[in-house]
């Protein structure tokens, strides 16, 4: 495991842990299908919080509670999910790796695992998120990686599509996209680009933003898939941005076809690298290459 302080109580631009605890940071991937979302809800309910707390409480002999970058709904896959956790327990990479999987079922699996400084947080360190939704255009219903793939049967014009999309870059109020159950204190985000690509019968979108507001994401996807099937102009995409109305824009896209790809922090935490994925498109994907 990349060790990057040694715990002393060492402070951290004002951050502190008690002597002898460590902060360790861990990549996850899951298949969204296979829990109720990545929050921890009431006994019972299987979610990848509750998943991963189990398994890392045992490899580390201690209850544990962890944090993530970003929590995904029921149904939404990741394949690069950050979350941190502190611990009294030393334990080699190995452990915090393959220990935990070990520990865990088969719809989530930890990918790297690093010890990181008290002033990383994988919520609030985040300089941006990624997100990527994958479209599976054809006449006919996939049979393969259907929970994994939005469906849409009408055939969609991408250029329509990249049209409609610039007009969500940069700062703006994305009220209008937003789930009437957000609890963000504000509806302002920083969209930074969006990319589309097709491959065979799949389209990719790719969209970073500082931050993303609840069901954000799915919401551009149904406004955008409108206007690739012809439905409303490129410019009715603005028209919705500027309503901050929820109710003026299009049905909330499916979640099969969500991903969390990559979360971003400073240089100065030095974590591990990454692909994006999912596992089962090209590696790279022209734009989308990193």
């Amino acid at each position: 495991m990349q060790k990057i302080y040694t715990p002393n109580c060492e402070i951290v631009n004002g951050v502190s842990l008690p002597e002898g605890v460590r902060r360790v940071a861990l990549a996850l991937e899951y298949h969204g299908g296979s829990f109720r979302g990545f929050q921890q809800q009431e006994a019972g309910v299987p979610t990848v919080q509750a998943s991963l707390q189990d398994a890392l409480s045992k490899v580390a002999n201690e209850p544990i509670t962890l944090v993530c970058a970003g929590r995904t709904d029921a149904e939404v896959h990741a394949t690069n999910q950050v979350v941190h956790f502190d611990t009294r327990a030393v334990r080699s990479a190995k452990a915090w790796t393959a220990g935990v999987n070990a520990n865990l079922p088969a719809g989530v699996a930890v990918k790297w695992a690093a010890e990181v400084p008290p002033a990383f947080h994988a919520r609030f360190s985040a300089r941006e998120r990624t997100y990527r939704y994958i479209i599976f255009n054809s006449p006919m219903r996939p049979a393969l990686q259907h929970d994994q793939l939005t469906w849409c049967r009408e055939p969609l014009d991408v250029n329509r599509m990249r049209a409609g999309a610039k007009h969500l870059l940069g700062e703006h109020d994305f009220n209008a996209f937003r789930a009437a159950q957000c609890q963000a204190r504000h509806p302002v985000r920083e969209i930074k680009r969006i990319d589309l690509a097709v491959r065979g019968d799949l389209i990719i979108m790719e969209i970073t933003a500082n931050a993303f507001l609840h069901h954000m994401v799915r919401n551009i996807a149904g406004v955008l898939m409108r206007v690739g099937k012809g439905w409303a102009e490129t410019g009715w995409v603005g028209e919705v941005l500027a309503s901050k109305d929820r109710t003026q824009a299009a049905e909330t896209a499916p979640p099969y076809g969500l991903y969390l790809v990559h979360v971003a922090y400073p240089q100065e935490f030095n974590l591990p690298q990454f692909r994006p994925g999912p596992c089962f498109l090209a590696e790279k994907l022209g734009d989308f290459s990193r």
